[in-house]
């Protein structure tokens, strides 16, 4: 795991759509995160990180 992806994902846990936006861009996995981050923001927290470690 690089500093690149310690950063993504200490923003993920912040704002889990910017971090899979940073990653990915516009993508659907951008718009996956954030719809889970309206609905509830521990679902975005945890997709977002599974994303980006993925």
């Amino acid at each position: 795991m690089g500093t690149a992806t310690f950063v993504d994902i200490i923003l993920s846990i912040l704002l889990p759509p910017l971090g899979v936006f940073l990653k990915f861009g516009l993508e659907v996995e951008f718009w996956i995160c954030l719809v889970l981050t309206l609905f509830g923001y521990l679902p975005g927290i945890i997709y977002a990180i599974y994303i980006i470690t993925k």
